[in-house]
């Protein structure tokens, strides 16, 4: 079964020495195999290694954990919506997005979410399991091999899925595609995006690395909060806000909060008002973002005037924002769209790529 096939890209370099030595096979063919997989290929296509190897390797592991089963291109800004079919059949998302400064990726971290907020078409179907360092690391393998020569830079993760709800594969994750023998990215080119678990954000900041912490807030008080967002009802603002502090002490790292806009929920000016006076004197910014309608949960987006008066009352009371730039908006680009799309179809075997 593949599911109990070794995940060859959630290992390190040295992992992969030894699991290769353990197969009676010469120690550098491991940094040979490594090569190929960062390229994000698969065994058929590591010309360099024998047939003899590659098949022994293939009996016990997978090469890539995922594949691409659709692509999208935004007409509109070139942004690339991608499906990622796992080598068990579920799907996962990921968006490739291109700025002036770089390519960010942004990945998932679950399949579904158990979180449940009321604006995310990730939580819809529910959490089905956590995904695995190496299908995290696969899905950017897969994606820089898309993005070209200019590489993917920056990883957000803000897909589907709670990161902190699955702390060891992610900071496993972290850990490896920071990593100069893979796509090293610096921990500071790394956004992960939490609904705030204050136990996990503690042990975040303890970990030594300085990813950029998102913290979906949405709300500037409990009551609303509660409304959208079921993670409230067992974890206060305040608690909440007490381990962004926290985490701001150990990292020096400013937290980002992002704030989705909702039609007559929580884009008032007291809301606005209400968060600046919970918000200062903190290191952070906070980014306000245009609700993509989810029209199984009823909810709007706020007015485009609406918004602006919302960012011009913050920034009025010395809190740094900005509005979060849409992409992809012809493409199902918020975050669980394309899956849930996809999952009211049946399935079709059109995947990109290989899942070993």
């Amino acid at each position: 079964m593949s599911e109990q096939k070794i995940q060859l890209t959630g290992l390190t370099p040295d992992a992969a020495t030894v699991w290769v030595k353990s197969l009676g096979e010469p120690g550098f063919r491991a940094k040979q195999l490594y090569g190929w997989l960062v390229k994000g290929v698969g065994f058929d296509e590591m010309k360099n290694l024998p047939g003899a190897f590659l098949t022994k390797v293939a009996e016990q592991a997978l090469a890539q954990p995922a594949a691409i089963l659709e692509r999208h291109v935004s007409k509109q800004d070139g942004t690339e919506k991608l499906l990622f079919v796992l080598h068990d059949g579920h799907t996962v998302e990921g968006v490739i997005m291109r700025y002036h400064h770089g390519i960010t990726l942004c990945l998932s971290t679950q399949v579904g979410c158990a979180m449940g907020c009321a604006f995310c078409a990730s939580t819809l179907q529910g959490k089905l399991r956590d995904l695995t360092a190496g299908e995290m690391a696969g899905m950017c393998y897969l994606a820089n091999r898309l993005a070209g020569p200019d590489r993917i830079s920056n990883i957000v993760l803000m897909g589907s899925g709670e990161p902190l709800d699955n702390y060891d594969q992610v900071t496993a994750f972290l850990r490896l595609i920071s990593s100069p023998d893979t796509l090293n990215i610096g921990a500071r080119h790394i956004s992960l995006s939490t609904c705030g678990l204050p136990q996990k954000i503690r042990a975040l900041a303890e970990e030594g690395m300085q990813v950029t912490l998102s913290l979906s807030l949405h709300a500037p008080n409990d009551e609303i909060r509660k409304q959208i967002m079921p993670i409230a009802r067992a974890h206060s603002i305040d608690d909440v806000l007490q381990a962004c502090r926290y985490y701001i002490e150990k990292t020096g790292r400013r937290v980002v909060f992002e704030y989705a806009l909702i039609d007559g929920i929580n884009d008032k000016l007291e809301h606005a008002r209400e968060l600046a006076s919970r918000l200062r004197r903190m290191q952070c910014h906070v980014n306000l973002i245009p609700l993509n309608d989810v029209k199984e949960r009823n909810l709007r987006a706020s007015p485009r005037a609406q918004v602006e008066r919302f960012l011009e009352t913050l920034t009025q009371l010395n809190i740094s924002t900005t509005v979060r730039r849409q992409l992809g908006n012809d493409i199902f680009g918020a975050c669980g769209q394309l899956r849930a799309q996809r999952l009211k179809t049946p399935y079709q075997d059109d995947k990109q790529g290989d899942a070993p």
